[in-house]
């Protein structure tokens, strides 16, 4: 090939839409567990977190509620991959060896959020939230029908593979995705350009703006126990029995079970078999959608 800026131009689009059909086929599990949220600076607070409306009957003049001031933020990160094709590549005609790798590169991309997003779930168990406790903890602080301050757990404990039951159905998921800049294609291959001029190379890469971070705490139960019809029950009873403050219950409906590739069959059986392994109804069937996530 004739290296010239019509040619380059035409190469680029090429590795673009290679790289674009790469973006197509990651399947986007993080969107299950993880609200998007937009990014306008380098960090987001969230002093919101903790405090769910309620309506309440209208009596004399409206209660206003005031945001309780939470120090929870999330600092966003910056991302890149880059892939370098030689001068010598293209004037041979041998460019079109890349093109894998674009595609490739589109789907990585495509698939960051989900390692983003399941590792801070994983680390859950170990991590702070906005209520300073870790999100999946036995003592979260929340107020009773009197205001006083009590404990409320959403985790079974335990020391293996970990599963959460998730409830998928709020505007607000357990886990925020925030977005200062989208991943963006660009190139580096004008003739002026120094990795050109000095080392014969074009460069193409990926870049991108964001970070993961807690939202409500409620809305998701983590448990390293086994995964059996016991623990599964108890992980639905704490989920649909968690409460707001001052009592008021949050209508949660269970309805995800994410589990790593090692508990699938555990999970497959849990919500399928008709039968449990005593030989009983499984009462438990179709009662969640299982999630097999690679990423956990």
């Amino acid at each position: 090939m004739i290296i010239n800026q019509a040619n380059l131009d035409r190469l680029f689009t090429g590795y673009s839409a290679a790289f674009q059909r790469g973006l197509g086929q990651a399947d986007p599990q993080w969107s299950r567990v993880a609200t998007r949220v937009p990014s306008t600076t380098r960090e987001e607070k969230y002093a919101w977190l903790g405090q769910t409306p309620n309506l309440r009957e209208w009596i004399g003049d409206r209660v206003i509620k005031s945001i309780e001031a939470h120090d929870y933020s999330i600092k966003n990160k910056s991302w890149e991959s880059t892939i370098e094709v030689s001068r010598d590549d293209i004037e041979d005609d041998t460019y079109g060896v890349y093109s894998p790798l674009f595609e490739e590169m589109g789907r990585s991309t495509a698939a960051h959020p989900n390692q983003l997003v399941f590792s801070l779930l994983g680390q859950g168990f170990s991590t702070a939230c906005y209520d300073g406790q870790y999100f999946f903890d036995t003592d979260h602080p929340v107020l009773d029908e009197d205001g006083k301050v009590t404990s409320v757990s959403n985790t079974g404990g335990g020391s293996g593979d970990a599963w959460f039951l998730i409830d998928d159905s709020r505007a607000l998921k357990p886990i925020l995705y925030q977005v200062r800049k989208d991943y963006n294609f660009v190139r580096q291959d004008r003739e002026e350009d120094e990795n050109v001029f000095m080392r014969k190379s074009f460069r193409y890469g990926v870049d991108g703006r964001s970070n993961v971070g807690f939202g409500f705490w409620q809305f998701a139960y983590g448990s390293k126990q086994p995964l059996d019809k016991t623990n599964y029950k108890a992980a639905r009873t704490a989920l649909m029995g968690m409460k707001g403050d001052y009592g008021r219950p949050l209508g949660l409906r269970p309805r995800l079970l994410v589990v790593p590739p090692a508990l699938e069959e555990a999970g497959l059986e849990l919500l399928n078999a008709e039968r449990d392994a005593t030989g009983a109804t499984n009462v438990y069937r179709g009662t969640a959608e299982l999630l097999v996530c690679e990423w956990l």
